[in-house]
This record gives C-alpha cells, sequence and structure tokens, in this order.
C-alpha cells in the first residue's frame, strides 16, 4: 500500500530538521534567499524572527577567503554538486566558524544565477578537536624521532668528549710556552677548532637530554634583554633593527636560565639569518605575555622575512634539517631549542606570517609562582698557594688526557701520579695518602663508581677529596650515583684550569 507525505509534512520536517536547510540562488556579486529553515538561523546567529530574505549564509562577506567562495561556486556549476565541503564561514558577530556543505546546483538560465539546495552544518568543534589530535599526534613524531636520534647522539657525544678533552688540554698546555708566530697560529687554530667542536657536542648533549642542568627562579624579560645585548653589535653590523615589546610584572619561572638564554639565542640567529638571506637586513621583534589561562609565559620572536612555508612547518625541528648552504648551519638549532624547552615542561611552536609578516617562533614555560632570587654578586676568592708535598692521583684511561691533566696538577704545585683504571687506582691508594683524587666515570675493569665504592668503607671521607671527569651524566646510573655519593664531578670536555682550580677549592 502506497503512501505519500503531504505538503504540510514537508514544510514540517523541513523546519524541524536539526540540521542548516537552505534554498536560493547565487551570484558572483550577491545571492537571493528562497527558503532557510530555523536551525540555519541559530548556525550563524541571526534572531529566529529574521525573515528568509534576511537570512544570506553564502553572501561575499560570510566568506573569511573571497578564493574560497569563488572556488565553492565554481565546483557547483562544474560538478552540479559537493558532499561535506568545509567552508571558513562567518557568524553573524564576526567570528569565524568551519561549516560543512553538502549542496546541489542548477543554473536557472544561460547567463542566470545558480540555484542551490544546501545543508549546512556547525562542524567548529569537530574541527577544532581534529586539529588538536593532528597537532599532538605531530607532537608526539617528533618526540619519538628526538628520543630515537638522542640514544645515538648521546653515545656518539660520549665517544667524542674524551678525544676533545685530549685536544683542549694539550692545546692548552702548549700554548703557555714559548712558541715561534706560525707554530702560535697553528696551535691557536687547532684550539679553536676543538672549542667549536666541543660546542657542537654540547648542542647534541643538549638535544639528547643529557645535560646537567642548574635551574632557579629566573625573569624571562631578562633573558631577552640579555639575549639581545649580545647580539646588538651584528645587529648594527648587518642593518638589522631589534625592538622589544616586553610585558610589565611578568611572573618568574623555574628554569636553567643558560638553557633558556640559548633557546632565545637560537631563535635569533635563526630570525637574523633568514632576513640576512632573503634581503640582507630586516627588522626582528621579541615580545612576552602571561597566559593565566595555561598559566605560562610566552615569549615570541618575529621577523619580516620570508616566514616558514607551511610544508615545512612540521619539519624546522627536526635534527639536521636546515634549509642554509652548506657550511652555514648544522640543523641541530631549532632541535635543541626543542629539546631543552620540553625538558622544562614547555613547548616551542612556530606561526607563519607574525606580527611583522615574517616567521614567528613562539617559547612557553610553565609559571614557577616563586619570586625572582636576587643575582649572586659575591666576589671571587683568591685561593692560597697548594701547601708543599701536597698529592694528587689522576685515574684516566685516555693516556694523553691523563698525563697533561697530571701536568697542569705538576704545575700548580701538586705531587701528581696516574692510574689508567680503578684496579690500578686501588693499589697506589693502598700504598699512599692522596689529597686529591681525579677520576674518570667510565672506565675498564673498575670504573669510577666501583672504586668509589671499594673505598668508600675504609676512607668515610673519600667523597670530599675525589673530583670526578666524565661525559655521560643525566638521566644515567652515573646522574643517581653522584646525587647519593655528594661527589664532586665536571664535564668533558673542560678546560684544564677550571679543574686545577676545582682541584684546589677541593683542599680548602
Amino acid at each position: 500500500m502506497a503512501s505519500s507525505l503531504s505538503p504540510g509534512a514537508f514544510v514540517d520536517l523541513f523546519r524541524g530538521l536539526q540540521e542548516g536547510l537552505y534554498v536560493g540562488l547565487a551570484g558572483p556579486d550577491t545571492t537571493m534567499t528562497l527558503a532557510a529553515n530555523p536551525h540555519i538561523r541559530s548556525i550563524f546567529g541571526w534572531p529566529p524572527e529574521t525573515p528568509d530574505a534576511g537570512v544570506r549564509p553564502l553572501d561575499p562577506d560570510r566568506f573569511v577567503d573571497d578564493q574560497a567562495r569563488e572556488a565553492f561556486l565554481a565546483r557547483l556549476h562544474d560538478d552540479g554538486a559537493v558532499r561535506d565541503c568545509l567552508l571558513r564561514l562567518r557568524h553573524v558577530d564576526g567570528t569565524a566558524m568551519w561549516i560543512e556543505v553538502t549542496a546541489r546546483a542548477a543554473r536557472t538560465g544561460p547567463a542566470a544565477a545558480l540555484r542551490i539546495e544546501a545543508m549546512m552544518r556547525d562542524v567548529t568543534d569537530r574541527k577544532r578537536l581534529q586539529d588538536q589530535a593532528r597537532d599532538l599526534y605531530q607532537q608526539l613524531a617528533q618526540s619519538e624521532r628526538l628520543a630515537a636520534l638522542g640514544q645515538t647522539m648521546s653515545g656518539v657525544a660520549h665517544e667524542l668528549n674524551n678525544p676533545l678533552a685530549t685536544i683542549l688540554a694539550c692545546a692548552e698546555r702548549l700554548h703557555g710556552r714559548r712558541l715561534d708566530d706560525s707554530t702560535r697560529r697553528d696551535l691557536e687554530a687547532i684550539h679553536n677548532a676543538a672549542e667549536r667542536a666541543a660546542r657542537i657536542v654540547r648542542n647534541l648533549q643538549t638535544f639528547a637530554r643529557k645535560r646537567h642542568t642548574t635551574r632557579t627562579t629566573v625573569d624571562l624579560n631578562q633573558v631577552a634583554r640579555e639575549t639581545l645585548a649580545l647580539r646588538a653589535y651584528e645587529h648594527r653590523a648587518t642593518s638589522i633593527v631589534a625592538g622589544e615589546d616586553l610585558a610589565s610584572s611578568l611572573p618568574p619561572v623555574f628554569v636553567d636560565p643558560h638553557q633558556i638564554q640559548q633557546i632565545v639565542l637560537n631563535l635569533l640567529i635563526n630570525a637574523e639569518q633568514a632576513m640576512l638571506e632573503a634581503r640582507g637586513h630586516g627588522r626582528l621583534l621579541v615580545r612576552t605575555w602571561e597566559d593565566a589561562d595555561r598559566d605560562a609565559v610566552v615569549l615570541e620572536v618575529s621577523d619580516d622575512g620570508p616566514g616558514v612555508p607551511d610544508e615545512m612547518q612540521a619539519r624546522v625541528f627536526d635534527p639536521f634539517f636546515t634549509t642554509k648552504a652548506v657550511g652555514k648551519g648544522t640543523g641541530l638549532g631549532l632541535s635543541v631549542a626543542y629539546a631543552i624547552a620540553q625538558e622544562h615542561g614547555g613547548q616551542i611552536s612556530v606561526g607563519s606570517p607574525g606580527p611583522l609578516g615574517g616567521a614567528s617562533f613562539l617559547l612557553e614555560l610553565p609559571v614557577s609562582g616563586t619570586r625572582v632570587k636576587a643575582p649572586d654578586t659575591a666576589p671571587t676568592v683568591s685561593l692560597p698557594p697548594v701547601p708543599k708535598g701536597t698529592r694528587a692521583l689522576v685515574i684516566e684511561d685516555e693516556a694523553a688526557l691523563g698525563d697533561a691533566v697530571a701536568a697542569a696538577l705538576a704545575d700548580e704545585g701538586f705531587r701528581p701520579d696516574r692510574a689508567e683504571n680503578g684496579e690500578e687506582a686501588l693499589a697506589r691508594i693502598r700504598e699512599r695518602h692522596y689529597d686529591v683524587i681525579i677520576c674518570d666515570l667510565k672506565m675498564p675493569k673498575v670504573d669510577g663508581m666501583a672504586f668509589f665504592r671499594a673505598v668508600s668503607a675504609k676512607m668515610p671521607h673519600i667523597a670530599k677529596r675525589l673530583i670526578f671527569v666524565t661525559g655521560d651524566v643525566a638521566g644515567t646510573d652515573a646522574e643517581r650515583f653522584l646525587e647519593e655519593s655528594r661527589c664532586r664531578w665536571v664535564p668533558k670536555p673542560f678546560r684544564l684550569r677550571d679543574l686545577v682550580r676545582l682541584a684546589r677549592e677541593t683542599l680548602n
């Protein structure tokens, strides 16, 4: 038995359906509405009493992007229909929203407007959740890539630290001797190249989250000012105009100030290089503000350079990714910045265009809620001479490095002995007393931790006389060991004068 709906039933369905329904004519510059149900008024914010003629969702001024309207009408004209087409349209109050449109159309004459019958759905919330999920996926993928490379880089950095420490130590020793001009120039070149390599290794360690941090409450505005001051000469020399817009009463953050300055410095240098390569000059701006809703402070570095293309934004934090010419960058600057921000519970994001029309990088850090500490202005204390007969033991399996450390200690008045591993060192301390012991943490046979445990029972104050040197601490068993033993330690590669000063301080 056949059944049919009356015209009144169709009208009730049209008015009662919880989807936006629209029938109208759309031309290049204007539209005319033939019918619009109540729900479409609700979607766009028109009052319920608005007549159909006043409900015009496809007018040009409703579209955020004029070209999107042209493309939408052209597609309807060519295909006769669209399904689940996403349009960025404006609410009556001017806010942008995402509307999903399924429609069919027909031309009413050779040169007439399109007759459109459309169903519209507000999917702004769904689109936001999809974007958040995509961003979360990208962050997780980025973190996985960083973690995998971090493990490799940590091992590479540790293996490089020993030869770099040896090169720097020997170069430092030779620098104090009488040399002809040619030899001194070569020596300085060796020393400078080794220092550069050491900085790269430190970047690798920071990227791999294998660097010891010292955190305190910090004024982010002060970090921004000091970093801008570091680049002031370069800005003058390269015709870059730097400005700042720093929020007053910015809450402090609990961070490692040196690492946060490294982030800001990397962002500044990245912006400078982009502008100089594009035009040879430029403007950059550093801004800060508080995001109370997220309990965070934000630092933004923006420029008027070429910006970051959309297809590259997902890759700019990848290790070794760079658009610079060979020799102009390692591709680690933004990766290091990303790793440091993550380590501090914050994040870095990239946007383009920024306030100046180019790229914009945002650093977000959690608020500490504590007061900023006053800077340490304690004067440097001069150390007394090393008492005659003071003995030092250097335990190092890298023979050249151990010899260089022992020679530097001898220059300061110590009587140094050498041991190539913990097993040999245990035999030596049974023979005589040592006032200072400098010990590598990783060694064959008996390593530094095993050496400490073997002697601490008989020498309970051994920790006060021990200085460990190592290239791999943070996040390892060694970090927990050093915290528990309370022994002093220095990272490789180190400066001989710093290690010698620490040895002299140990005597006091």
